[in-house]
């Protein structure tokens, strides 16, 4: 188009251009010559503008085609990009069919659920019902057989009658028992009661304060220094008016099992279970009995322990530490195996501090299981995250933190709790286990680490 303009534009000048020379030659040329002259010129003139002219069309057509072709990949990729969008559409739509569908069973679940729930209630309130009606036909019955027993004492008691009469009697008498177990329970509540408010009170007098639940922090604390172990021959005395062990609090009159706060010579308050056998009190410094307390722990958490005293706990390296120091103690070990058995060891021992990465010295002394601990050797405490220079990987092959040998053995009370079907050997060795020389390996249900001065005497 463009082309075409400027040929157009051309022609009129080319033609007035032309005419100008024909009228100034027009007195030297004949009309002839002039005439043909004319016609050969324009003829060239025109051949050159359309020659120019048919070069712009060519250029133009070409331009026209690459446009249409343009036009054409944009419109095949339209088209392309359509058919995948119905695609998705008909997903879609597929998608939301299925949904419907199972939004429409989940309605009819609910309806059956709300039915059924309904039908529960209907039936709980029937049960109900004749719960009711049996105990007015119970109290009906006790009447009528206080009476005949009032009125006519001399005739011989129907057996049924006589059954009756003594399933009433056990009731009564159950019934009392459990009156009886109550008050008890009240007392000993109002007791342990009356013990929280005078030790509020020394507390409040001293500045300290006492834990307020049952259950030992699992997160690190700040280190504290602890002195060496020394021997103290002041033993089972009062700070403060609270006790330094479960020794003084039975003492003192205390003889139930249960959680009571310490405060041994030169430490904090502390909750511990005083764990009352045949009339002798035993601080329990560790209980397992289902695996719901991980005993994988770290250094700082067996340090100061970790777990609930009514439940699976380790008291804590600190604590334990504190206790023993006031006297010689003796640990006690009870193992109870998935058929039931029970077994239990004693020992003599020392418990080091902090320095000496509490390390135990042991003596046995009495037990109805072989020993799986080396005597007369210092046992090293380690965990995964603490280790001795000299110690071997212990806690890392194994679980949980102990008192290893220079060789790891196989006995481990704070291993992973597992149930009497596992699994292969190394598994078990990771576990709670308890091998003695002989080589007998129990696979342990529950276990209790207990301690007691040693001035009691101990028992079976």
């Amino acid at each position: 188009m463009y082309t075409l303009k400027i040929f157009l534009f051309i022609v009129p000048l080319v033609i007035s251009s032309r005419i100008d020379q024909d009228n100034s030659s027009f007195d030297s040329l004949s009309p002839e010559s002039k005439s043909r002259f004319a016609m050969l010129d324009d003829v060239k003139i025109l051949a050159n503008g359309l020659l120019q002219l048919g070069h712009g069309l060519k250029d133009f057509v070409h331009k026209t085609k690459g446009q249409i072709n343009d036009i054409f990949q944009k419109l095949n990729i339209f088209d392309q990009s359509f058919y995948d969008l119905s695609l998705q559409t008909n997903e879609i739509k597929k998608e939301e069919k299925e949904l419907r569908r199972t939004t429409s069973k989940l309605q009819e679940k609910n309806e059956e659920v709300k039915n059924m729930s309904l039908e529960l209630n209907s039936k709980l309130e029937s049960l109900l019902e004749e719960k009711i009606l049996l105990q007015q036909k119970v109290r009906y019955l006790e009447e009528q057989l206080t009476n005949l027993i009032k009125n006519q004492p001399e005739i011989h008691e129907h057996p049924e009658l006589t059954l009756l009469k003594i399933f009433v009697e056990q009731q009564d008498n159950n019934i009392k028992d459990l009156l009886q177990t109550v008050e008890d329970q009240y007392k000993q509540l109002n007791e342990q009661h009356n013990q929280i408010k005078e030790i509020e009170d020394q507390l409040r007098r001293t500045g300290i304060q006492e834990p307020t639940e049952n259950s030992l922090s699992s997160k690190p604390r700040a280190p504290r220094t602890t002195p060496s172990l020394q021997l103290n021959k002041t033993k089972n005395a009062e700070h403060d008016g609270i006790p330094a062990d479960c020794n003084t609090i039975y003492n003192r009159g205390e003889h139930r099992s249960g959680v009571y706060a310490i405060r041994p010579t030169d430490s904090q308050v502390f909750n511990v279970y005083c764990d009352i056998k045949s009339g002798r009190p035993w601080t329990l410094i560790q209980h397992r009995i289902d695996g719901a307390q991980n005993f994988n722990e770290t250094w700082e958490n067996y340090k100061h322990g970790f777990g609930k005293l009514d439940g699976e706990f380790w008291l804590g390296l600190e604590k334990i530490s504190a206790i023993v120091k006031q006297s010689t103690y003796i640990l006690r070990i009870e193992l109870e195996d998935w058929k039931d058995n029970m077994h239990y060891i004693e020992y003599s021992f020392h418990l080091g501090n902090h320095e000496s990465n509490y390390t135990v010295h042991l003596a046995q002394i009495s037990g109805n299981v072989p020993t799986a601990l080396p005597e007369h050797k210092d046992l090293v405490f380690s965990t995964w995250d603490h280790k001795a220079k000299t110690h071997l990987n212990c806690p890392e092959s194994y679980s949980g933190g102990w008192w290893w040998n220079e060789e790891c053995g196989e006995s481990n009370l704070n291993g992973k709790y597992h149930k009497p079907r596992t699994k292969s050997k190394s598994e078990r060795r990771r576990g709670i286990c308890w091998k003695s020389q002989n080589g007998m390996l129990y696979s342990i249900k529950s276990t209790k680490m207990l301690i007691h001065p040693k001035d009691s005497e101990s028992f079976e």
